[in-house]
């Protein structure tokens, strides 16, 4: 078994009043017996000693000439994983994956543990929340099971490291690090005492033998990891595991990489019989329909290096309350009420006595400011509406002014909307390199990409008519005078047909007055 060195706690200075004798913990100004000021002074202080220089390891080398061919990737048997950790498992690295209870972390795993399990190379898991018994039911449900795949249920540390002594294995998964604790340490199991110590000695028998180890981490109300920080400094992967329990959608998140990137993402569905990852996830988050309704736009979101093309849906209803509802989804409250005043203001869309519902379809969470442009155009489908083209994506960020601005990645959106047979698209100027065959209208302000809607009337003509409606003929008055004109937000806008939505084209810019 691996040695285990004991700590011996070190000697505290003292002080003493050199008037009285009094001996005290700590420095004071005037002793508390005979008053005197200035009279306390340290003394027995341990002496500052040097650490001499002992024996090494091994022998430093040239860079050029270190192996590196020992830190070779393994692959964990789960594409999606992979991609996240950089190309599989390093022998010798410790992840730590972090989620909330219920997100699927122990499903993962054990199918992680299962395909990775082989001949050459065994697993071993390690439960401590769990009996046995409970994991094996687990694994019968979602298929994870093999003859190289080694289970053992332990909370203590001790127990933890002769199980690694007996089975050797290439990959150890712990679930999870805050149910095991040491016998040599006082306080409960999940302490920051406990959780340092157990990361510690995992982490050096990892490093000793090889063995790529998979830790399993609870997190707080505020979704921050428990335990202390030092646990996210000692080892070398951090993944973050999200989904909401009520959706089929589960990502993991690359927090810190020592071995790849930390802007990559993985994607997995949830199913009955485990956790399937998914190459290709931008049907999860669209809605399949014959024709187009309003209140619906697509954009492109990068999550990492990932391009996914969700769809951002709103709802307008007039208020039966004095003050509105503004109930969001999926999508930042903040960020949707500034989107509401900009598109009240610069796009002459009336907002203020509607109640507005926004929200992403199926499930996902859309952070970034690219999904800006098309929550507004949504806001003003529904409000005029309007259904916009099926075939058309939105991709921009907008302003308080109004305008719309560039983000990142405005080609590798472009190239996947056009993948997935979009051939439409509202973007802010110079967005590079366009798809051939992709028609892409450059649009500067939310004015301008409001007007670019076909069947939406310019802003100066719709004042025009509204106003000259709104007059009533000369001579006319009270009872006789012409009814009040609707707003935009309550006048019925015909729907287009389709085989115009098909192929549309913005209008012309002369046309506009």
């Amino acid at each position: 078994m691996a040695a285990r060195t004991k700590t011996t706690a070190k000697p505290r200075s003292s002080y003493r009043c050199t008037e009285c004798g009094t001996q005290l913990l700590k420095w004071v100004g005037r002793c508390p017996e005979c008053n005197a000021w200035g009279t306390v002074e340290e003394y027995g202080a341990v002496p500052i000693r040097t650490t001499a220089a002992g024996p090494v390891s091994s022998a430093a080398k040239p860079i050029g000439q270190v192996d590196g061919q020992v830190a070779t990737a393994r692959s964990t048997g789960v594409p999606e994983l992979d991609r996240v950790l950089g190309g599989g498992l390093v022998p010798g690295a410790v992840v730590l994956l972090a989620g909330e209870p219920g997100v699927g972390k122990s499903t993962l795993l054990l199918d992680v543990a299962a395909k990775a399990a082989s001949e050459r190379h065994r697993t071993l898991y390690v439960t401590g929340e769990e009996s046995a018994g409970q994991v094996r039911l687990r694994a019968d449900r979602i298929n994870a099971l093999s003859d190289h795949l080694y289970l053992a249920a332990e909370q203590d540390l001790g127990a933890v490291l002769g199980h690694i002594e007996a089975v050797n294995p290439s990959l150890l998964i712990l679930d999870s690090v805050q149910t095991i604790a040491s016998a040599e340490l006082d306080g409960a199991p999940g302490g920051p005492a406990q959780v340092r110590e157990v990361a510690g000695a995992l982490i050096r028998a990892s490093k000793e033998r090889g063995m790529a180890t998979l830790l399993v981490g609870h997190v707080t109300k505020d979704g921050q990891i428990a335990g202390p920080r030092l646990l996210e400094h000692l080892v070398d992967v951090v993944l973050s595991f999200e989904g909401d329990r009520h959706a089929r959608l589960r990502l993991i998140r690359g927090v810190k990489n020592r071995y790849g990137a930390t802007d990559e993402v993985g994607c997995f569905e949830l199913h009955d019989e485990g956790i399937v990852g998914l190459a290709d996830p931008s049907g999860l988050f669209l809605t399949r329909r014959d024709k187009p309704v309003p209140g619906t736009c697509l954009t492109v979101t990068l999550e990492g290096k990932r391009p996914l093309v969700a769809e951002v849906q709103a709802l307008m209803v007039d208020s039966q309350i004095p003050s509105p509802r503004r109930t969001t989804s999926g999508l930042e409250s903040p960020r949707i009420a500034m989107i509401l005043a900009v598109v009240e203001r610069h796009g002459g869309v009336k907002l203020g006595k509607q109640d507005i519902y926004t929200a992403t379809v199926g499930g996902v969470k859309l952070t970034e400011p690219s999904a800006d442009l098309a929550i507004a155009l949504a806001v003003a489908s529904s409000s005029t509406d309007t259904p916009l083209p099926s075939n058309l994506v939105a991709i921009g960020e907008v302003g308080l002014a109004g305008e719309v601005r560039r983000v990142t990645g405005v080609q590798r959106r472009l190239a996947e909307a056009h993948r997935l047979g979009f051939t439409h698209a509202l973007v802010p100027p110079d967005p590079g390199k366009v798809p051939a065959g992709m028609k892409v209208v450059e649009v500067a302000d939310i004015g301008e990409a409001l007007r670019a809607i076909p069947g939406r009337r310019p802003r100066a003509k719709a004042r025009q008519e509204e106003g000259a409606a709104g007059r009533p003929p000369a001579g006319r008055a009270g009872a006789d005078a012409a009814p009040p004109v609707r707003s935009r937000a309550q006048a019925p806008v015909q729907a287009y047909p389709e085989e115009l939505m098909a192929g549309w084209e913005p209008v012309d810019p002369d046309e506009l007055g």
